[in-house]
């Protein structure tokens, strides 16, 4: 299978100035992040191209990966880069709901009850270890990743923009863990499989230890990142694109070995993540080539096999290799 890039109409209006100035900031940001990263993270620049399409389309990380390669050194090193106002939480099995999004105690001065923000109200969370908390606190994300607010004690209250959550978590740890509930996972914008470095990368990473994240200095502020987000509905892209992207979303659905498939928050979630792509590789429209290269972060983690698909060794990426060699890439309309 090969992707095909459709023809575009030449334009050159006032219509597509958001999209070409997008591209251009974005393309040049991308290769300075990258580069800073590899200062202290070594061999992740996949890794974070990828942090960088979830920052541009305003969605949430969930970063897996074994212990010791960095995880969370990687999202400590992306939160100092934002520039953005940044809060950790080590989530555990007694950590509670009120520990993240706060409570209300009483003031014996003021002989009422004050409210107490908890480390949730922030512009870049990273919640370390996700999967070791319960169902309940991991809930209480929820409202937040989805609506940008947070209600304490009947009191909702709005989130600071821009507003990001990286959640790490182990995948191959089986004692003291919590599976994540499959409606918090569809609330995650993109899943990112952070594996070993390499041979090469990982002797350098030798060579760099211990270089302290405090040398990393901002590349953004909460302003910069939220005009780059307005202006990303501007990347153009045709009918056939969405016609594609919907293909995709049906074809999982019809999957022999899915139980569950792709829903249409899936669906929107791939348009904005091949448009984030796009502005990235500093181009001003995405391609069916843009939507493949992220169609396994977006829809990896929102596939529930079936049972015997999984006893058969298959797994999510099996599947979205073949929902892409089903559906067949077009540059225009039938």
């Amino acid at each position: 299978m090969s992707a095909m890039t459709p023809a575009l109409p030449v334009i050159t209006d006032e219509s597509t100035l958001p999209a070409r100035e997008l591209a251009q900031e974005a393309g040049a940001l991308m290769k300075r992040v990258v580069a800073e990263v590899s200062k202290v993270v070594v061999g992740a620049d996949k890794v974070t191209e990828q942090l960088l399409i979830a920052l541009l389309a305003g969605g949430h990380v969930l970063l897996e990966g074994v212990p010791g390669v960095a995880k969370t050194t990687l999202s400590k090193v992306f939160a100092k880069l934002l520039g953005c106002d940044y809060q950790r939480i080590q989530f555990t099995p007694d950590l509670l709901p009120s520990d993240v999004t706060g409570t209300s105690i009483y003031d014996r001065n003021k002989g009422d009850f004050v409210l107490r923000r908890g480390p949730i109200f922030c512009q870049v969370l990273l919640a370390d270890e996700i999967n070791r908390a319960p169902a309940k606190t991991q809930s209480s994300l929820l409202e937040a990743m989805q609506e940008h607010q947070c209600t304490v004690d009947g009191q909702t209250l709005p989130l600071p923009r821009p507003f990001m959550v990286m959640a790490t978590q182990n995948p191959i740890e089986q004692e003291g863990v919590y599976r994540l509930p499959e409606a918090q996972l569809d609330r995650f914008l993109i899943r990112v499989e952070m594996g070993y470095p390499g041979f090469e990368h990982e002797v350098n990473l030798l060579k760099l230890h211990n270089k302290p994240v405090g040398d990393v200095q901002p590349m953004f502020d909460p302003e910069l990142i939220l005009n780059l987000q307005s202006k990303l509905p501007a990347i153009f892209g045709g009918d056939v694109l969405y016609h594609y992207i919907v293909q995709l979303a049906e074809a999982s659905r019809r999957h022999p070995d899915v139980s569950l498939g792709a829903s249409p928050r899936a669906a929107l979630s791939l348009m904005r993540c091949a448009r984030a792509r796009a502005a990235l590789k500093g181009h001003h429209y995405f391609t069916h080539a843009d939507v493949q290269a992220v169609a396994l972060g977006v829809l990896g983690h929102r596939l529930i096999l079936r049972p015997e698909a999984e006893i058969e060794g298959r797994d999510v990426g099996d599947v979205v290799k073949d929902i892409l060699g089903e559906v067949e890439v077009l540059t225009t309309l039938r």
